[in-house]
């Protein structure tokens, strides 16, 4: 039953997307061809750059001791929204738009800041590290 559901969801929703666009196409004319083709070129290029970055914001991520799923999970969500931008549609596109305000989690960069200003915070204290790469001190992990 609950197969059933599904398929005729997945069925339907092609129909309302084109019925849509035939409907929007009657009353906007080319200027729902224009949005179609700048929405395309905005998707194709969130999937470029997140193709680039993805790597980049790993390596970041387990460097710095954190866990490499957030990361995995925000780059998939707006892969996602790529994707869904680059097929033509309304509804695709307010479903893509919809993921893209999900908030993704803080970046790694962000989190080392608070370290670094702690770091300058001690050392105007007076206190100088052996090395300076080496912040000395107690912390506690809060997931």
């Amino acid at each position: 039953m609950h197969v059933l559901f599904f398929l005729l969801i997945l069925l339907a929703f092609p129909v309302l997307e084109i019925w849509l666009l035939i409907e929007l196409a009657d009353r906007y004319g080319w200027s729902l061809l224009v949005y179609l083709a700048v929405v395309a070129l905005l998707g194709w290029r969130l999937v470029q750059d997140e193709k680039q970055h993805i790597f980049g914001r790993f390596a970041q991520t387990l460097a710095a001791g954190g866990t490499p799923a957030k990361v995995l999970l925000g780059s998939a969500k707006n892969l996602v929204a790529g994707v869904l931008l680059l097929i033509p549609g309304v509804a695709t596109d307010l479903f893509a738009v919809i993921l893209l305000l999900i908030p993704s989690p803080k970046p790694v960069a962000e989190q080392q800041d608070t370290f670094a200003g702690f770091a300058d915070q001690v050392n105007r204290q007076g206190r100088q590290a052996a090395n300076d790469n080496v912040i000395e001190g107690e912390f506690r992990r809060e997931d």
